[in-house]
């Protein structure tokens, strides 16, 4: 039995927190990842009680890990 693809249906899958375009309303709320690392390749970060790991690896990337 073939069913036609218009009868399925997908779930709700809306983010469950405002994506990072609300969050930052214009280019002068973001702060830059230069700022932020300060000339080294990686910072901790303190957020409540956890440590978080921010990383600038050698692909230019950020790589934030607990």
């Amino acid at each position: 039995m073939r069913v036609h693809p218009a009868v399925l249906s997908l779930p709700d899958v809306r983010p469950f927190r405002e994506p990072v375009a609300d969050a930052c309303r214009s280019a002068e709320d973001a702060l830059s990842s230069d700022t932020l690392l300060n000339g080294r390749r990686e910072v901790l970060i303190r957020h409540g009680d956890r440590v978080y790991r921010l990383r600038h690896t050698s692909n230019d990337k950020l790589i934030l890990t607990k």
